[in-house]
């Protein structure tokens, strides 16, 4: 007598078997949130989580290589201290909600070069890890194998834009003051064994222009009046019309002079490119062949000139270190007596190529009366107050030819110069030690080339920042642009920081 057999058919043989694999998976994870803890839903901040020994943090972290990279690399910046929201202000609302999370987040943004916020939602989104690590408030979830939802855990997008357009300056800029001090401190052992300048005693300073997101900087749309400043872009209602200025470079021959003798044509020559966007100014530091810091930024609209950014970012480098730089590397943009002086007051100089014409250069005694064209030096006649027309309201004087002085008359020209007839010579100068400097210093000495060199230092940050995405971004605002940049710069420092050490480490 035969065994009967249950006769199944292949359809239903299918359905069976996807019956049985979900009963397995739903036992794998019952047994996975029996014998696995799930990770807290309250947690430090990511500070003291980086302080940490690594058997304490949840496995949720520990398993993820990218959560770790991140917990080294942002953890040591002072997150405890963050300042958040002012809660006492008049109106208090509602309990604000941590902007911590969001900023390191955007960190991470930058990172891995997301260009929008929705690229850096679904990567939260598939490192849980990451969602705990920051400290974004947790959506439980007894489903879920790590205890929360990490999709119903994260804001939208557009919150994430909203958040970024409204912080404080002060917040993004109080995480660079955080990495100025993270590699300073790293490297006071090495200028010590290396006999190299103090952290931050030699500074340069630069800017980069930035692009605003409009149609009226893509060259293949057609826009009548595309550089009318008043026409502002609709795409961004607070970027400026600017100039990138290339003092006449020809597109022919590719030579750097301006033509003497047979003039070129001017449609062959660049006078400068125009945009509509900002400019980002930076205060790097280079610490021999350590790497490049960034000390202090500012980002303003396009339409401000160079020297706008001189004493804003001084006041924060002098912030950051606790003291003024001694030295400084300037472009010609930054030829003005106000440079000197500030580290004429520091005890150092500023190195600055000179701005005018070699035949105006100025000579001065020793009691720092400059001298006329025959060397005679001119007394002062007069001063005045210059408050207008200038950046800086300073005192000028007037210095006039000595010779024209004598009552007598018997005196007269040893040169027979042309402004002998009109009432001799005559020029007027800042009487700060600044003018004089200006004229005086030696631009041809080894320590002004050495320090000169420097500005090297602000070419690499900005190659960096470049390829963070700071000269292009997708952002439609001024305060979003600013925070951004800042956020940029820290990036940099931390990055910084971490090829020290590991320099440091293969040293040792």
């Amino acid at each position: 007598m035969g065994v009967s057999t249950l006769d199944v058919t292949p359809k239903e043989a299918l359905v069976l078997r996807r019956q049985y694999t979900t009963f397995l998976l739903l036992c794998l994870r019952w047994l996975q949130r029996l014998l696995l803890p799930t990770p807290p839903l309250q947690r430090p901040t990511l500070d003291l989580l980086w302080a940490l020994d690594e058997g304490h943090l949840p496995l949720l972290v520990r398993e993820c290589p990218v959560t770790m990279q991140y917990l080294h690399l942002l953890g040591e910046l002072d997150w405890s201290r963050f300042p958040e929201r002012a809660r006492n202000r008049a109106w208090p609302g509602p309990q604000p909600q941590k902007r911590a999370p969001f900023v390191a987040a955007f960190l991470i943004k930058l990172n891995e070069n997301k260009p929008c916020m929705s690229g850096l939602r679904s990567f939260l989104v598939n490192h849980p890890g990451l969602i705990w690590l920051l400290g974004f408030p947790l959506a439980p979830s007894p489903k879920s194998p790590w205890g929360f939802d990490p999709e119903k855990s994260l804001p939208c997008r557009q919150h994430f834009s909203r958040i970024l357009r409204t912080l404080q300056p002060d917040q993004v800029r109080f995480l660079l003051a955080a990495s100025v001090a993270l590699v300073g401190s790293e490297l006071d052992d090495v200028t010590r064994s290396d006999n190299l300048s103090p952290f931050g005693d030699e500074i340069s300073l630069d800017t980069k222009h930035i692009l605003a997101w409009v149609r009226e900087n893509n060259p293949k749309e057609f826009i009548p009046h595309r550089f009318d400043k008043h026409n502002q872009p609709k795409g961004d209602p607070d970027c400026k019309l600017g100039c990138k200025k290339r003092r006449n470079l020809p597109t022919h021959d590719g030579t750097n002079t301006t033509p003497t003798q047979e003039g070129m044509p001017a449609g062959s020559i660049e006078v400068g490119d125009y945009y509509w966007g900002y400019a980002s100014g930076v205060v790097a530091t280079k610490v021999g062949d350590w790497g490049e810091v960034v000390l202090a930024e500012r980002t303003q609209t396009f339409d401000q000139g160079d020297q706008t950014f001189f004493f804003p970012l001084m006041h924060q480098t002098q912030q950051h270190l606790g003291r003024r730089p001694t030295f400084g590397a300037f472009d010609a943009a930054f030829d003005a007596f106000y440079v000197y002086d500030y580290f004429h007051d520091a005890g150092g100089f500023a190195a600055v190529p000179y701005a005018g014409r070699k035949d105006h250069r100025k000579q001065f005694d020793a009691q720092g009366l400059p001298l006329c064209a025959a060397g005679l030096a001119m007394p002062l006649r007069s001063t005045f107050h210059k408050k207008s027309l200038c950046l800086v309201p300073h005192q000028c004087g007037r210095y006039g030819c000595p010779l024209s002085l004598d009552e007598s008359g018997r005196l007269a020209c040893p040169i027979h110069h042309p402004n002998w007839a009109k009432g001799g010579c005559s020029t007027t100068l800042a009487t700060s030690p600044g003018a004089r400097i200006r004229h005086q210093l030696d631009r041809h000495s080894e320590q002004y080339q050495r320090l000169y060199r420097q500005r090297t230092a602000t070419e690499r940050i900005n190659a960096q920042a470049k390829e963070l995405g700071i000269e292009r971004p997708r952002l439609r605002n001024a305060c979003s642009i600013a925070n951004q940049n800042t956020l940029i710069y820290v990036l940099i420092n931390m990055r910084t920081l971490h090829r020290i050490r590991t320099r440091k480490a293969q040293r040792r």
